[in-house]
């Protein structure tokens, strides 16, 4: 059995860039940043940063593009995929490795207003659809604007 399975949590480096397909379908491209720390050979402790190209389709795709603004962190559960491509100008052959997300949820925005979501997270799977996961009505913090149910994507 093979496995290419991909789970990552960062914050967006640019606002997710929506267009349409000639199928008829949405595709959002965004960037993805992680870091990591730890200690180098002498003890001190350090940190990388890692960017992640990172594409959505359908119905994923339009709420992520329609919510996630640059900064915002986010949680994705995808699959590595690379794309190749002749390059008209050089001739040469190009390589793009991104993650193809298929589900998601919104981090927590740490208290920085705006449109976090607090302790309670909205997932989307495009094969199930929107589930809630568990947290407490009282940890809940709502937007001070109001809220239409018509523009809420689930």
């Amino acid at each position: 059995m093979f496995l290419n399975r991909v789970l990552l949590y960062g914050n967006l480096t640019r606002d997710p860039e929506l267009k349409a397909l000639p199928s008829g379908g949405n595709v959002a491209t965004f960037g993805l940043a992680t870091n990591r720390t730890y200690k180098d050979k002498n003890g001190q402790k350090q940190e990388a940063s890692e960017f992640h190209n990172i594409v959505a389709f359908g119905r994923v795709a339009e709420i992520i593009a329609q919510y996630a603004k640059k900064g915002r962190p986010l949680f994705i559960e995808g699959r590595l995929q690379t794309r190749t491509w002749d390059d008209r100008e050089s001739g040469k052959k190009q390589y793009r490795t991104e993650i193809v997300a298929e589900n998601f949820q919104f981090g927590s925005d740490g208290g920085r207003g705006g449109s976090g979501n607090g302790g309670s997270v909205r997932t989307l799977n495009e094969e199930n659809g929107p589930s809630a996961s568990s947290g407490q009505a009282a940890d809940i913090q709502y937007p001070d604007e109001e809220i239409n149910p018509e523009d809420i994507p689930f």
